[in-house]
C-alpha cells in the first residue's frame, strides 16, 4: 500500500466548491487517523505483554502513572487522562485499593465526589513500571531525532485542541 496523492490534502474548508480528495486518493497509509489508531493498538498490545510479567493491567499503569504526578484527582478526571470507560475505571480503582495501591477518599464537602490518591506502595510498584513504560516509549521512537519528536508532540497538542471535549 505504497499510495500516494499529491494533491491539497489539508483543506481549510473555506472554499466549499474545491472537490475533496477521495480516501483512495490521499491511501490509507497517508490518512493520519488511521495511523494513529495502528500505532495506538500496536503500542497497547506491547504495553499489555511487557506489563503481564509484573501482573499489571495497561489500565492499571496508567492510572499509577497519572497518580504519581498528581496528589489527588478525581475519578472523572482519571477517566479522561487515562482514556479508560467509567465502568472500567471503577472495576480497576477497586482492585488497585484492594492491592493497597491507591486509596479513595470522599470530599468533606461533597461526600458524592471521591479523590484518589496514590499510595506509598503504588508508587514502590510505578516504580517497577516506569522503566518498561520508558522502554516501550523509546522503541515506539527509535531512530526520531529531538526536534523530530517535539515538533510531532506540538502537532499532538493541536490535534488534540481542535477535537477535544474536556478541558484536560
Amino acid at each position: 500500500m505504497n499510495e500516494r496523492f499529491y494533491g491539497n490534502i489539508m483543506q481549510d474548508g473555506s472554499d466549499q466548491e474545491a472537490p475533496r480528495p477521495t480516501l483512495g486518493e490521499i491511501g490509507i497509509n497517508h490518512f493520519a487517523p488511521y495511523l494513529i489508531n495502528r500505532i495506538a493498538a500496536r503500542y497497547n498490545a506491547n504495553m499489555a505483554e511487557a506489563l503481564k510479567a509484573l501482573g499489571i493491567t495497561t489500565t492499571d499503569m496508567r492510572v499509577l502513572a497519572i497518580l504519581s504526578l498528581n496528589s489527588s484527582i478525581t475519578i472523572n478526571e482519571l477517566a479522561v487522562y487515562t482514556v479508560t470507560q467509567q465502568s472500567t475505571m471503577s472495576r480497576t480503582l477497586d482492585e488497585l485499593e484492594e492491592q493497597g495501591l491507591i486509596r479513595r477518599i470522599a470530599r468533606p464537602d461533597d461526600r458524592r465526589i471521591r479523590d484518589v490518591s496514590i499510595t506509598k506502595k503504588g508508587r514502590q510498584a510505578f516504580e517497577k513500571i516506569w522503566p518498561i513504560l520508558y522502554e516501550q516509549f523509546r522503541q515506539l521512537f527509535d531512530g526520531v531525532q529531538e526536534e523530530e519528536y517535539r515538533s510531532f508532540v506540538n502537532t499532538l497538542h493541536q490535534v488534540l485542541r481542535n477535537i477535544r471535549k474536556h478541558e484536560i
